[in-house]
């Protein structure tokens, strides 16, 4: 099952990697670790590289005011019994329960991914466009959790390929951007993060992260599948 938290489901555990759960709570689906992991991301609170043991994807209303998102991130870590310095928090208007999530084991790795998927601000990059206000409901968030070891550069490669699958999935889907027709390559407002345990029980750093190798592949299958089932599912029960 894919999607665990529709029908009443409001845990998973990994199959795979020990420790690792998604946990859909009240406001938000909470990823967690055992181990700390390494992280690079588009997200909230705090983007780039940093290190995080917990990721949070935190629903809001569509009313929401984006006026100062990283101060509410902080200050919900703080209601949720979170410690700000180790969660990289996201941002999401879609519906949680409807949130894909896949697993694979590969060459040197195991990856878990899961995806929320909002496309009312569906929109193709490169396209001229009115930038204001930046924040505009929907959003597709990705959170990708891999046990192995990557170089700084292959986890940027692999913002690249997971970004591509998203795209993919947009397109086979017929999504496309309101105002002119053309299809969606994302949404306006799309985040990733990527955690890494870079833990040395592994005998092998992955350099690269493109669909030529297999973490790479890993990532882009998993993606694509999982932005097309919580694309396609969102306006379902």
């Amino acid at each position: 099952m894919t999607q665990p938290f529709r029908g009443g489901g409001s845990g998973f555990h990994s199959g795979i990697w020990a420790g690792v759960s998604l946990r859909l709570l009240e406001d938000r689906i909470e990823a967690s670790s055992p181990e700390m992991l390494y992280t690079l991301s588009s997200a909230v609170h705090p983007g780039g590289f940093s290190y995080a043991n917990r990721i949070v994807n935190w629903k809001v209303p569509l009313s929401y005011q984006c006026d100062d998102p990283v101060r509410d991130l902080k200050r919900k870590c703080g209601e949720w019994g979170c410690d700000y310095r180790q969660t990289a928090g996201l941002i999401t208007a879609a519906k949680l329960t409807h949130a894909s999530i896949m697993e694979r084991a590969g060459d040197r790795f195991k990856l878990v991914g899961c995806v929320t998927a909002g496309t009312r601000n569906a929109a193709r990059a490169g396209m001229p466009r009115d930038t204001f206000p930046a924040y505009t409901p929907g959003t597709i968030n990705t959170i990708l959790l891999i046990d192995g070891r990557l170089t700084e550069s292959a986890m940027v490669n692999a913002v690249i390929t997971a970004t591509e699958a998203k795209t993919a999935a947009l397109q086979d889907l017929g999504i496309a951007e309101k105002a002119n027709g053309k299809s969606a390559t994302g949404t306006t407002t799309d985040a990733i993060v990527i955690g890494v345990s870079q833990h040395s029980r592994w005998d092998a750093v992955h350099a690269y992260a493109g669909a030529a190798t297999t973490v790479g592949n890993a990532i882009a299958e998993t993606v694509y599948a999982a932005v097309h089932e919580a694309v396609r599912t969102q306006q379902e029960d």
